[in-house]
């Protein structure tokens, strides 16, 4: 039986290689994105993959307003859904951003706030349906601000915050809400950073979210997960060292 599945920064690179898995499951797809050229590109692709029948809308994450009457005629279509995968983010220019507040507000917009503008209006029509899975790509980053990126993790603890009461929130509901923590990742956003041992392709971090969901996990996914046993040792670094290193 085919799958209703969202996903919200569909042109991203993960989600790209995460709705491919779907398509050829013959799962239905109702893609949102900024660039309604690249959404008809990437929508044409899903169905030549075997996509039962995919639709596609137009979505600034920004722009607050238009966010539940974006996505109630999913829900008017597709009347249950299975899955809702928030995908959308940018790699902030920390420098810049410690120069310029309104940038910083703007990023911690993009990456933080609108993500859990989202998540509210999904969680109450999945608490309706007393069923299926939120799951949003936040990032490592998230777990412990360092002075290379704290304004990208600030904004994605943030997130993990908010999915961490999602979770207890909707778990009598029978909801799955999944937080997927990836490591570095080999994408169009990271092009100018040196890859190493630790890099990983968005097709793997694909197939690690859909394995997940279909297990019906509830929780923090790390993915590769060899990054649990990273995190673990970075969290617990007593601050007294962690203030001296340069990461």
């Amino acid at each position: 039986m085919s799958k209703n599945i969202v996903i919200i920064g569909a042109t991203s690179a993960i989600a790209q290689a995460t709705l491919r898995l779907y398509a050829e499951s013959q799962d239905n797809l109702y893609l949102l994105g900024r660039n309604q050229e690249q959404l008809e590109t990437i929508a044409a692709d899903a169905r030549v993959r075997g996509a039962n029948e995919v639709h596609t809308a137009v979505l600034d994450v920004n722009e607050f307003a238009t966010h539940e009457s974006t996505l109630n005629p999913i829900f008017d279509i597709f009347k249950t859904v299975d899955l809702a995968l928030i995908a959308h983010g940018t790699l902030p220019n920390q420098p810049a951003c410690e120069k310029d507040v309104h940038l910083t507000m703007t990023e911690l917009s993009t990456n933080g706030i609108s993500t859990i503008s989202l998540l509210t209006l999904l969680a109450n029509r999945f608490e309706q349906q007393q069923k299926g899975c939120i799951a949003v790509i936040t990032s490592v980053a998230g777990d412990r601000g360092r002075q290379s990126n704290y304004v990208y993790g600030a904004a994605k603890g943030m997130v993990s915050i908010f999915l961490q009461g999602l979770r207890n929130r909707l778990y009598d509901h029978k909801v799955q809400v999944l937080d997927i923590k990836p490591g570095f990742v080999d994408t169009p956003m990271t092009a100018d950073f040196k890859k190493g041992a630790l890099w990983a392709k968005p097709e793997q971090i694909a197939k690690s979210i859909v394995k997940a969901i279909d297990k019906k996990q509830n929780k923090t996914l790390y993915t590769p997960l060899f990054w649990m046993g990273i995190m673990f040792i970075i969290r617990n670094i007593p601050e007294g060292i962690f203030k001296r290193l340069k990461l």
